[in-house]
């Protein structure tokens, strides 16, 4: 078991319909169990920023979320003004289709666009939605994200049917990513004992929004994130 579990948990609403009383939810389970991060959408990041400003609890958010198809200059005004809304990590969609017709080029100049908007001091994620790439993309994946001189490589939006994080391609990306970069597994995971085995396969955050049953060990049926 690990002691500092919560340090792991990026405890996460991304759903369309979420209402202003289940952030309030989200914010106090934070601060109750001392997560590493809150997950929302960028609609909401002015608000958890303030709420959350005397904490230790960081503000992430997501970009061109959740089919990563947007302009490049989409995400670049979505990133700086999440920024200038509070937000210290940004978990940016990579552009899928770009990547599968094999525009590399393009994948990697996104994603340095993106990055050279992000200070030191914020963390950028990318989210390669792995339920959709071949183990080739995968790897390929891992080799622009490295280039681009992201802080993590993330495994899922949570978003595609049956498309979470698996142990394999968490062990698949710490093989193939930069030795600097980390892996944040997300989408499916629910259980402490999917959480551990995440982090044992090499991941450092887990994202999820089932925060509270991960680090008190308990099992609860759900859909969600």
């Amino acid at each position: 078991m690990i002691n500092n579990l919560n340090q792991y948990i990026d405890q996460t609403i991304l759903k369309a319909d979420a209402k202003i009383q289940e952030i309030e939810t989200l914010i106090a389970e934070a601060k109750t169990y001392k997560f590493k991060a809150v997950c929302i959408n960028p609609y909401y990041v002015k608000y958890c920023a303030e709420k959350l400003k005397n904490t230790k609890i960081k503000i992430c958010t997501v970009i061109g979320f959740p089919l990563g198809a947007n302009a490049t200059t989409t995400k670049v005004f979505e990133t700086k003004t999440a920024i200038a809304n509070g937000a210290n990590e940004i978990d940016v969609v990579i552009n899928i289709g770009a990547l599968k017709d094999q525009e590399t080029n393009y994948v990697l100049q996104e994603l340095q666009a993106i990055r050279q908007v992000c200070s030191k001091d914020i963390i950028l994620k990318v989210i390669i939605e792995t339920a959709l790439l071949t183990e080739q993309e995968k790897i390929i994946a891992c080799k622009l994200v490295s280039e681009a001189k992201a802080d993590f490589i993330k495994t899922s939006t949570g978003f595609v049917a049956n498309g979470g994080a698996t142990v394999a391609d968490v062990k698949l990306l710490k093989q193939h990513i930069a030795k600097n970069i980390a892996i944040k597994a997300s989408g499916g995971i629910r259980t402490q004992a999917q959480a551990l085995a995440m982090i044992a396969a090499g991941a450092t955050r887990i994202g999820t929004s089932n925060g509270i049953n991960i680090v008190t060990n308990q099992v609860k049926n759900s859909n969600s994130y």
